[in-house]
């Protein structure tokens, strides 16, 4: 669950549509430590890290002040370098937004694809 703090929204009072992307992290971030991963600790031990190559997001009904948001994570696919993650911000039941975001796994040194690690 993430709140909707005054920060979230735009001058209409309602969540500003990019701070959707910012949501979405968030649940990436949490769903992984939820797995045993820390992205910090995934870097330390395997030199690998995580970047957001694609991104597409449609936008189904504003969310306000105070909602609290339940935001869904979901792989639809997953490659040798790459994941593909559909994502839902729902308040009440009701969907807010929903995207699919394509997380590629990269060498932190270089910057290059590299295969995701064994045990993600």
């Amino acid at each position: 669950m993430l709140r909707v703090y005054w920060e979230d929204t735009d001058a209409g009072g309602v969540v500003f549509y990019a701070n959707y992307l910012k949501f979405f992290e968030r649940a990436r971030t949490e769903w992984l430590r939820a797995l045993g991963i820390g992205q910090q600790q995934l870097r330390e031990a395997t030199g690998a890290l995580f970047v957001v190559v694609d991104a597409t997001v449609r936008f189904l009904a504003p969310a306000r002040l105070d909602d609290c948001l339940n935001i869904g994570v979901q792989v639809v696919e997953a490659n040798r370098a790459s994941l593909l993650i559909a994502q839902q911000a729902a308040c009440n039941g009701r969907r807010l937004a929903e995207g699919r975001i394509r997380i590629g796994c990269v060498d932190a040194s270089t910057f290059r694809a590299r295969r995701l690690p064994a045990d993600l």
